[in-house]
């Protein structure tokens, strides 16, 4: 997903730069040892179908319930740009994975299938790390939608498929537990879209921060978006890659003190949907 946003969300070219996140295979030091609560894997939080049986749509936490806040990052790449990776494009973000593992902020990254195909260490590495959760984001990184910031369509027939395949995706990587959240591409749905993902039982998630990183040079305006934007139970929406959002990494050493400072909690996506499924 790519919004560029200073203050009211603009249409963009998407498809000309997609952004992704992934980190090598890195030390594990700074990495929180497994304990018996991360051990065991137990069922991640999910809402319930929404009215006549559609995905569940999740934007927020409570706002009551305590400081929290969930940075997310898009890890897109859509079905075609192979030969931009052969390229030397660069569709990933060691640093900033980096970074936050260095300040110790969990973080769910919606990542495409295609991107775990073209990155399976990264996403391995990723998906193996307690601090973080991988969510699915689509295979191919097309629209669900028509019009959708200039992005590809994915057919209605297609849709599940599409959703299943990044899954395998995963798998194939060595991903041991992706999570069952579904990012739309583009951020755009509508109802036809959420009935048809209902077989596949995953609550879609959306935010109500968008931190207008993406094409950004300025790490300050970022930082100062997000800051501004940021209320209890936020979830903030980010991108990381080298190529398309060069100024996120430098942006995130700015946001994580400040929102520290006001009392904030940094939580992956699944503890807010709990805490939002326990407020129902």
């Amino acid at each position: 997903m790519i919004i560029r946003v200073r203050r009211v969300a603009a249409a963009c070219a998407l498809g000309a730069a997609l952004t992704a996140c992934g980190a090598p295979s890195a030390p594990h030091a700074s990495r929180p040892a497994p304990t018996a609560s991360t051990a065991v894997t137990s069922r991640p939080p999910t809402l319930a179908p929404g009215p006549a049986g559609l995905t569940p749509v999740f934007k927020n936490g409570p706002r009551v319930d305590g400081k929290t806040v969930a940075l997310t990052f898009d890890a897109d790449m859509t079905a075609d740009q192979g030969p931009r990776a052969a390229a030397g494009e660069h569709f990933d973000n060691p640093q900033l994975i980096a970074t936050l593992r260095a300040l110790k902020v969990p973080a769910t990254v919606f990542m495409t299938g295609r991107w775990a195909d073209e990155y399976p260490a990264e996403a391995r590495d990723i998906g193996r790390d307690p601090r973080f959760e991988i969510a699915n984001h689509s295979y191919s990184h097309y629209a669900f939608t028509g019009d959708c910031y200039g992005l590809p369509t994915v057919s209605r027939d297609r849709m599940k498929a599409d959703v299943e395949r990044a899954y395998t995706a995963f798998k194939k990587a060595g991903v041991p537990n992706a999570m069952p959240y579904f990012r739309f591409p583009g951020g755009c749905y509508d109802r036809q879209a959420l009935k048809t993902l209902s077989a596949v039982g995953v609550t879609a998630v959306q935010w109500d921060v968008v931190s207008g990183d993406a094409f950004a040079t300025d790490s300050d305006a970022v930082a100062q978006q997000v800051l501004e934007g940021v209320q209890p139970g936020s979830v903030v929406v980010m991108h990381c890659t080298r190529s398309a959002a060069p100024a996120t990494e430098k942006a995130v050493r700015m946001i994580v003190p400040e929102l520290r400072k006001k009392g904030y909690r940094f939580v992956k996506v699944s503890e807010l949907i709990g805490a939002a499924d326990r407020h129902r």
